[in-house]
């Protein structure tokens, strides 16, 4: 077997080798600050609006999906470093690079966005022209496969290719013209390709979450088994676990648990939340490694074709 035959198999295979990421502490501590901070600043967004105070819940939450964009991005510049074989750039660097460029991710977004409505409008016109009475029946039969072929290859590209491989081509250094055409070249080229790497790393992220979560509700169950006979805590095994599940003081307390009055219940709540915070940072890390592998397979590809990328950087 030759080297291009071999050459999907490579590529899985350094898709897989994304689950090695979840030893990234640079990564790990700018997904979970980040996401911390968001959830914060969306907690008081919360708390805003039911005060009434529209301005300030709006604010809040921006500000919350911003930090949550660019600590993501932070992360992504980490993890593409490590995936390129290259050494690791420092948190506040990834961070001062992440504000300097994540902007290109955004203006791919919003580019790529327009084409998906001016397809949908192209469709929506030809569908318009099937009203007319006599050629109507006609030309609708015709547009009928012609809309699903489009609105099914397209809705395939935006999440195998555009979704997941925007991000790594700006963390690579690609602009946003170069993005553009990358992005069209592996639609026009390897879609079916890049859409089999997208699913194994989401496939690989998915297996991951699974684990953390197994080993976080047997865990959980045990010690909480645990704190009720040794340290005698007057709670249920259940409500000393809800930290485990993303649950906080609030929304225990409005579903009339005693948690947020016992001590030990509070305790449990802080430490639990940091446990689920661990728990959902550790799958997205492999999926921000795998996406890279991805995009760096697809790279290889066309420079095997004579077409290296047209780098910023």
């Amino acid at each position: 077997m030759n080297l291009a035959a071999e050459r999907p198999l490579l590529a899985l295979n350094r898709v897989l080798e994304s689950i090695q990421s979840v030893r990234n502490g640079g990564a790990l501590y700018v997904l979970l600050g980040s996401f911390s901070m968001a959830g914060l600043l969306l907690a008081m967004a919360q708390s805003a609006l039911v005060k009434d105070a529209t301005l300030w819940g709006v604010l809040q939450g921006g500000l919350a999906l911003t930090v949550a964009f660019y600590g993501g991005n932070a992360a992504g510049l980490l993890v593409m470093d490590e995936a390129r074989g290259r050494p690791p750039r420092e948190v506040a660097q990834a961070v001062r690079d992440a504000l300097a460029h994540a902007h290109r991710l955004l203006l791919v977004l919003l580019g790529c966005g327009l084409v998906g409505l001016a397809l949908i409008g192209v469709l929506m016109a030809l569908l318009w022209l099937c009203r007319l009475p006599t050629v109507g029946p006609l030309l609708f039969g015709l547009v009928v496969p012609l809309g699903v072929v489009m609105l099914g290859l397209t809705l395939l590209a935006a999440v195998a290719v555009v979704g997941p491989l925007a991000a790594p081509a700006t963390w690579r250094g690609l602009g946003v013209r170069a993005t553009w055409a990358f992005l069209r070249r592996q639609v026009r080229r390897r879609l079916l390709f890049a859409a089999l790497l997208s699913a194994a790393a989401s496939l690989l992220a998915a297996v991951v979450g699974a684990l953390v979560s197994f080993a976080v509700i047997a865990g959980g169950r045990a010690v909480a088994a645990l704190a009720v006979l040794v340290v005698h805590v007057d709670l249920p095994p259940q409500q000393l676990m809800g930290g485990l599940f993303g649950y906080g003081l609030r929304t225990l307390g409005a579903a009339g648990a005693p948690a947020a009055q016992n001590a030990y219940g509070v305790a449990a709540l802080v430490g639990g939340g940091v446990v689920f915070a661990l728990a959902l940072v550790l799958p997205g890390v492999v999926y921000l490694r795998g996406m890279c592998s991805a995009y760096l397979a697809l790279e290889e590809a066309d420079a095997l074709h004579g077409l290296p990328p047209a780098l910023n950087d």
